[in-house]
């Protein structure tokens, strides 16, 4: 099990073994590049970010505090590095209005192929602005829960559970004449 792991490698790097840490990279290198690109959308980039990310978590480990999963703490680490980095160089967004809309109403399926579908979806959610794409992301993508999530992004639960609901409505105005796979119905209610 991870969990396990994680806690035996922060205590090998905590007592001297800096080299344990590459345990905990091979375990969360993927789903942090992963979380890194949903939020800049450039692979170069979030690699940078993500190693930013570990390299940060190497130089923090000891403030870790074991109240929560080692997981926990680390995607809420990489979750605040990269919105500082997306505040410092912003991702330029492509506007709401510049999503494309369906092209024949009148087909079954909106005249949209499911790759169509998926990335009008994916660009509808990447243009909401950044507090409500960030919430969709993390609860969504990344099948944070609430807490988790909200942890992640250092706010109050409520104000979590807002947001998301904010962003959901936008994306459902914007997405309401694109017939969604019964999954994605579930996801965006």
């Amino acid at each position: 099990m991870s969990a396990t792991e994680d806690q035996a490698d922060v205590e090998k790097v905590l007592a001297g073994d800096a080299s344990a840490f590459e345990g905990i990279v091979r375990r969360w290198q993927g789903p942090i590049v992963n979380l890194a690109y949903r939020f800049c959308r450039d692979r170069a980039r979030a690699e940078d970010m993500a190693q930013d990310a570990f390299l940060r978590a190497f130089r923090t480990l000891a403030s870790w505090r074991r109240e929560a999963a080692f997981s926990t703490w680390l995607f809420a680490l990489a979750t605040n590095l990269f919105r500082t980095d997306l505040r410092r160089i912003p991702v330029h967004p492509l506007p709401l209005v510049d999503i494309p809309e369906l092209r024949d109403p009148r087909a079954i399926d909106g005249g949209l192929e499911d790759e169509d579908r998926d990335r009008a979806v994916r660009e509808a959610v990447y243009a909401l602005p950044t507090k409500y794409r960030e919430a969709i992301l993390l609860f969504y993508f990344h099948e944070m829960d609430v807490p988790a999530a909200a942890r992640s992004l250092a706010m109050p639960e409520g104000t979590f559970k807002a947001r998301l609901f904010r962003g959901r409505e936008v994306l459902r105005s914007k997405l309401a004449k694109v017939r969604v796979s019964p999954g994605l119905r579930e996801e965006i209610p």
